[in-house]
């Protein structure tokens, strides 16, 4: 057992603070790492405050890491000593079920192990995430980092990145697609960023103007405001696909009447209470409403490589762990462009 310094949340809504745990030593198939980064997802703030359910306390949030390899396991193939790696929300899945043998892990009809606040399949040990030093993961729900990008700014694509890309992918987005971005955050600004490399007409949908110059500089080609009534008339019936990434409540009848026939709007931000959805607007123009959860580990491998020829990084704001406290109510204020990343040798 190896000794992980972290800081953890060690009861609901209770400030993060110091905390050490033991990580297991490296087993057959297993990868150690040293972290060096870890970025910070909105899905943290929402776990350390029990928002989606009982949490297991204390809680090590963070699947947004990278680092590098310090040991394998004897039957590791695929990385070494040194490799630039990743690992995002899952580190394990039953790897046999439809989904699993699909490369679809996150769906695992067993249930998908998340990298933080699950429990692992002996059914006794707490998954604990990456505001620590170190991590073990099996092989399989390990990713390889391309030389190219920064290691700050390559961590928040192990979820944001890939939360974004999946979609774009599944629905098939390609040059002339007009793709529509609802929110203008962590995950929206990596949406509008992959979807303008992919050569869609892209739209950022925001709730003011006060991002416009930030829109055009990532790729929106337009930008518009959500309770604009010009926005109604102007995009009636005109996207084939808008990413919807609000978390916060929005009346989803009205953005609906904006997706063209056979398009889709796929929800990634969940909303703390569910929002009434009428069947007109769908049924009017066999519109599909449709969500996404992350991606399995072969799609996010192929993001990090799309990333990687493309040159594509999120923007961030690399802050150390004893600041994470204020940058979780910065981030409730919105006050961050785009994704908080903490240096993790902070913590050493």
């Amino acid at each position: 057992m190896t000794t992980t310094q972290a800081f953890a949340a060690h009861k609901p809504n209770e400030a993060l603070k110091p905390f050490s745990f033991e990580r297991r030593e490296p087993r057959a198939n297993d990868v150690a790492i040293d972290i060096e980064f870890c970025g910070v997802c909105h899905s943290d703030l929402h776990q350390v405050r029990d928002e989606w359910g009982k949490g297991i306390f204390p809680m090590v949030p963070g699947h947004e890491i990278v680092g590098k390899v310090t040991a394998v396991g004897a039957s590791v193939k695929k990385f070494k000593v040194g490799d630039r790696v990743g690992v995002g929300c899952m580190v394990d899945s039953c790897l046999s079920c439809p989904s699993c043998s699909e490369g679809l892990e996150q769906f695992c009809e067993q249930g998908m192990i998340g990298t933080y606040n699950s429990m692992e399949k002996d059914g006794k040990t707490v998954t604990q995430g990456g505001y620590s030093t170190k991590i073990v993961v099996r092989e399989e729900f390990v990713l390889r980092i391309p030389d190219n990008l920064p290691m700050d700014k390559a961590a928040p694509l192990l979820c944001a990145g890939i939360t974004t890309y999946s979609p774009l992918r599944h629905w098939n987005v390609k040059p002339g697609t007009k793709v529509a971005v609802m929110g203008l955050g962590g995950l929206g600004h990596m949406a509008v960023k992959l979807a303008a490399a992919m050569g869609a007409e892209v739209t950022v949908i925001s709730s003011s103007m006060k991002k416009k110059e930030d829109a055009v500089r990532l790729g929106a080609k337009n930008y518009v405001v959500g309770s604009d009534p010009e926005t109604a008339k102007k995009y009636n019936r005109y996207f084939d696909v808008i990413i919807n990434t609000v978390s916060a409540g929005l009346n989803l009848n009205q953005y609906l009447q904006l997706v063209k026939r056979d398009g889709s709007m796929v929800l990634l931000g969940v909303p703390e209470k569910p929002e009434p959805v009428h069947p007109f607007p769908l049924i009017m123009a066999r519109r599909s409403l449709a969500g996404s959860l992350i991606g399995g580990i072969a799609e996010t491998q192929e993001m990090l490589d799309f990333c990687g020829a493309k040159n594509i990084t999120p923007d961030i704001e690399v802050i150390p762990i004893q600041k994470i406290n204020e940058a979780y109510e910065r981030m409730l204020k919105g006050d961050v462009r785009y994704r908080f990343v903490i240096d993790i040798s902070s913590l050493k």
